[in-house]
């Protein structure tokens, strides 16, 4: 017999989908009453008496012990479709090893806290790779084969939009070819990492706070500013993928065949690291060069290249100071095909430098290129503005932790 389920007043018929791997999956259809009646005429009382009843919905994220009923609650969250076999994995346990490279006990750990910890908070891990062919993609989907209707992928719109009724509730939120280089997306996702309820919104429907345990993965083949990440955050793991050795078609099917060998491996694994913070790792532990990167790329350009030119001028000429108007600097920033107002300038110096105009025009000495590069030094008279050789190094760490 079909299966049908009662959760508080609402009916629900629980169906198979088809889908276009040749699998199915199991969702949920609501139903009545009435098209009940008329599918079975004869005993539809009998039916109707069989229907398991709960309360209401919950969603409680299990893969050792799950229940779907949950204190008279019907769980959302799906069991894991594959069980634990031993067996070898070796495949698996060498492309997770490819993933992680030189981090690959801490990779594993991640996984492992994935699938027997689900509720424990995971740094965001991003995968990123300029180059083809390198297995992020693949990651992802063996990632799906594990968790199923647990994991959803995500667009870059899908991330940004207020509705996110079909995703908030998810153990794993991918978003592959992630390009979210909007400061309120690097906000949106440092809130999302440690947050421990959230609101869901629906087309229609009014929102509401539901229990958030995501975890969320990004893919990316740009290394530089996928997303902006501050000189200070610590919750972003970001990971550079080199290209697999060979193009293997069958890659992820032997990958798929090894997973409840590799469920195994995990649980019978002991953890490398101890739990030390609030998404487990230290930021000592889940640094990487890719992550530096993509934190010095967030820097302001413009204020970082107004440093560069002014620090190489006073190395050049040895100078102890280093006097300039607001004009002055307009014109070194257009030397590098930066076109900006005296207005930005000033609130580069006097906000974010800290430094202080003299109230009265006065003559400073000023260096100046020419169209062919040739370093200039000439008289001038202005309201200016002095870095000490001593500012530069203050100039730079506060530049560095905006």
């Amino acid at each position: 017999m079909e299966k049908y389920i009662r959760v508080g007043i609402t009916l629900y018929k629980r169906v198979k989908k088809p889908l276009l791997n040749g699998k199915d999956e199991e969702i949920m259809v609501p139903w009545n009453l009435d098209t009940l009646k008329q599918d079975y005429p004869s005993n539809w009382r009998e039916t109707v008496q069989s229907i398991e009843k709960y309360n209401g919905f919950c969603t409680f994220p299990e893969h050792l012990s799950y229940q779907r009923n949950y204190r008279g609650f019907y769980n959302l969250y799906e069991p894991i479709a594959l069980s634990p076999i031993k067996g070898t994995c070796a495949g698996i346990l060498q492309f997770v090893e490819h993933i992680f490279g030189e981090q690959y006990e801490l990779g594993l750990d991640y996984l492992q806290l994935l699938y027997t910890q689900p509720m424990q908070r995971l740094p965001v891990l991003c995968l990123v790779s300029s180059e083809g062919n390198t297995g992020k993609t693949t990651f992802l989907n063996l990632l799906r084969i594990i968790y199923g209707n647990n994991m959803t992928f995500n667009t870059n719109s899908d991330f940004r939009s207020n509705f996110n009724s079909d995703w908030v509730s998810k153990l794993i939120i991918a978003i592959d070819e992630v390009l979210l280089d909007r400061k309120e997306d690097s906000e949106k996702i440092k809130n999302l990492s440690t947050a421990k309820s959230y609101k869901a919104e629906a087309k229609g429907k009014d929102r509401h706070e539901v229990e958030f345990f995501g975890k969320i993965i990004l893919c990316s083949n740009n290394e530089d500013n996928f997303m902006v990440i501050g000189l200070q955050e610590t919750r972003y793991w970001v990971r550079k993928v080199p290209q697999l050795e060979k193009l293997d078609p069958d890659f992820l099917w032997k990958l798929e065949k090894e997973i409840p060998h590799f469920l195994d491996f995990l649980l019978q694994r002991k953890l490398s690291t101890q739990n030390q913070s609030r998404m487990w790792f230290t930021p000592e532990e889940i640094y990487t060069p890719a992550l530096q990167r993509v934190k010095t790329y967030a820097v302001n350009k413009v204020e970082l290249e107004l440093f560069e030119t002014i620090k190489e001028i006073m190395e050049t000429k040895e100078l102890q100071e280093f006097c300039l108007t607001n004009t002055h600097a307009k014109v070194l920033l257009e030397r590098a095909g930066i076109k900006i107002s005296r207005s930005q300038v000033r609130k580069i110096l006097e906000e974010a430098w800290k430094l202080k105009q003299y109230p009265n025009a006065s003559n400073f000495t000023a260096y100046l290129y020419d169209h062919s590069g040739y370093l200039l030094e000439m008289d001038m008279k202005g309201r200016y503005y002095k870095v000490l050789h001593q500012d530069l190094e203050r100039i730079y760490n506060e530049m560095l932790t905006v």
